[in-house]
């Protein structure tokens, strides 16, 4: 297991200066402490994986290590968008295998993108066993969708971003899937002393359920924010990262996610994929986790690659 550092995120940092977009910052408005918005759907691809993906295949390429066959993934959509994004920019072949049940608007977009879309069993799992045989036969580099230090350092990049819009931040909140996003700016969010709080749906609590048994298990996913947070186990990156005394594990409902995630729209026509609503789901009347008076806190909004055709009230 790779010990992830904020060295490592400040080298993500340099790659991939001037490749992604910065994160805008807003006021979460009225409410127990000061809470603050990162917008980091407007990232590149439509979430926070254009990070890691880009630092990932940079860094191979310094190191020589890119094959003509290009890179493979397998992803709920997200990572696997990221993937084909950055291997384009880049010039490179990119093979994305995806469940079967991946929405369609996340399959042609990375279609879009020039990628080789492939569809393989009903979970990422079986996802990920064909992007395995894929790369064994053709020679492609597998990269992953959040278990990989490169990764991982990519995705936490976001926190020093967070932290030049947010003066004086104590907080950051961040949903967790297969936990990339969460390592990544848990290590950066250490280094400054800033306390992070991991949030799951309560039917994808991957990590939750490693921390209870103390090491990483496999569990059910059943969640209507399944698509990007469907990870059947968490990294073992993420679960050591969650030790820490600076970190915090919630659970939030389904109904949690979806009431957050039309809030978004209701109040400031932003349109989220679930998985981009529950870092929110924590903080909403009656959610897990309340701000103190005196708490700065910045909730991540991390993805919005949704049909949002849901979110529209209808008379």
């Amino acid at each position: 297991m790779h010990d992830l550092t904020y060295g490592d995120v400040e080298k993500a940092a340099a790659r991939i200066a001037g490749r992604t977009r910065p994160v805008a910052v807003t006021s979460a408005g009225p409410g127990p402490g000061r809470a603050w918005l990162a917008l980091e759907f407007m990232q590149h691809t439509g979430s926070f994986k254009a990070r890691g993906a880009w630092n990932f295949l940079a860094a191979h390429r310094e190191a020589g290590t890119l094959p003509p066959a290009g890179v493979t993934i397998a992803s709920g959509g997200n990572a696997g968008l990221a993937c084909a994004w950055a291997s384009r920019q880049q010039g490179l072949p990119a093979t994305v295998f995806l469940p079967g049940n991946a929405p369609q608007v996340k399959v042609d977009r990375l279609r879009g993108y020039g990628a080789d879309v492939r569809l393989a069993g009903t979970e990422y799992a079986e996802a990920l066993a064909a992007c395995e045989e894929f790369a064994r036969t053709t020679g492609a580099l597998a990269s992953h969708a959040y278990d990989h230090p490169l990764i991982a350092a990519g995705a936490g990049t976001l926190l020093d971003e967070i932290r030049a819009g947010v003066p004086g931040l104590d907080t950051v909140v961040v949903a967790v899937g297969g936990g990339g996003l969460f390592a990544g700016v848990a290590a950066a969010a250490r280094h400054h002393g800033i306390r992070t709080v991991a949030v799951e749906p309560v039917g994808s609590r991957a990590l939750h359920a490693a921390l209870e048994a103390g090491h990483v298990v496999d569990v059910t996913v059943d969640s209507v924010a399944a698509d990007a947070l469907g990870a059947r186990r968490v990294s073992e990156t993420a679960l050591a990262a969650a030790r820490h005394a600076d970190v915090t594990s919630l659970l939030v409902p389904d109904e949690a996610v979806t009431a957050a995630r039309q809030a978004l729209w209701d109040e400031r026509r932003i349109a989220v994929e679930p998985a981009g609503a529950t870092a929110l789901a924590a903080l909403t009347p009656g959610g897990p986790y309340a701000p103190a008076e005196d708490e700065t806190v910045a909730v991540v909004l991390c993805g919005a690659n949704t049909d949002p055709s849901d979110l529209v009230r209808r008379a």
